[in-house]
């Protein structure tokens, strides 16, 4: 099948471009390289230099008639949300509106669309969070990525365009940013591989679902092939708190100084993980590689790249 994907030169939409080619799939990516990196582009998928906002993404569409798009690009800071939302609102629901309109002109037959199962429920009912969990988000960010479902939903209802959407835990691994404000996996190896103080925002008991890239991957894999349409958590089911992720990096990278505290993010949630039985009885979907292994293969991947 031929797949465009968006945001694939960003940390995660670069790995899904590099497993769809592994299975065989022609490929284009679309990114405006805002935060994607161009060595993280796969040399054998097509590559467009093009923002979701702008009506030269009708000329791709053209060109290229994809079958599939899977749809990672978004504005995905809850900080800049907070400080910015008609541009989080631009980008995240016009930017999305405008994929999914060239979609039904051109025919696609499957949109996947990744959501965020940390952002859309806001401070949980309860936990595990499953996809029948009130929508309560504290931030723009949830909002315009749970208001894109409601736009796949209608969208289906009126015109059968086939649609999966993910919610995504906090994914973490290989390409992630360690400069950026949002990762605090890579952020923490950066600084600790660099020797630098670490700042833990908040009391560091703030808990999160850490689900390693490559599951994540495999379930962009799973979304391809069901003809269905529906909304799926990814998730361990498990927290894991912000110290806890610096405990584990520290003995694993050997840095030895203790982490600095500062004052809370506005508009984050405390606490939140992801039940996940939807996709698992849907796909057989569950994470295979556990934190250990994730942190220290990541630690790995940013130990090399200092070299």
């Amino acid at each position: 099948m031929k797949c465009l994907v968006t945001g694939g030169a960003g940390f995660i939409g670069s790995h899904v471009v590099d497993a769809l080619i592994e299975d065989g799939h022609e490929v284009v990516v679309v990114d405006n390289l805002s935060t994607g990196r161009r060595e993280n582009l796969n040399p054998r998928a097509r590559f467009y230099e093009v923002d979701i906002r702008s009506p030269a993404l009708a000329e791709v569409f053209e060109r290229e008639r994809p079958e599939v798009v899977n749809h990672h690009a978004a504005q995905m800071s809850v900080r800049v949300s907070m400080a910015d939302p008609m541009y989080d609102a631009d980008v995240n629901v016009l930017g999305s509106l405008n994929l999914i309109r060239l979609s039904l002109r051109y025919g696609v037959k499957k949109f996947i669309y990744i959501s965020s199962g940390g952002a859309v429920y806001g401070e949980p009912v309860y936990l595990p969070c499953d996809e029948d969990h009130p929508i309560r988000p504290l931030c723009p960010y949830g909002v315009t990525k749970f208001i894109v479902e409601q736009y796949l939903a209608l969208f289906h209802q009126h015109y059968g365009l086939r649609y999966t959407v993910l919610r995504y835990p906090n994914v973490y691994g290989p390409r992630q940013d360690p400069n950026g404000e949002a990762g605090v996996v890579a952020i923490f190896i950066g600084r600790m591989l660099r020797g630098e103080p670490v700042v833990i925002h908040g009391t560091g008991e703030q808990m999160r679902d850490f689900v390693y890239v490559e599951d994540v991957v495999a379930a962009n894999r799973m979304a391809l092939e069901d003809g269905g349409a529906g909304v799926f958590n990814l998730g361990s089911g498990r927290g894991t708190t912000v110290n806890e992720i610096f405990r584990r990096l520290a003995a694993i990278t050997g840095y030895r100084w203790e982490p600095i505290y500062g004052p809370p993010k506005v508009g984050e949630t405390f606490r939140i993980y992801l039940k996940a039985d939807r996709v698992y009885r849907a796909w057989g979907w569950r994470p295979r590689v556990d934190l250990e292994e994730g942190l220290e293969r990541t630690v790995a991947f940013f130990r090399d790249r200092l070299r």
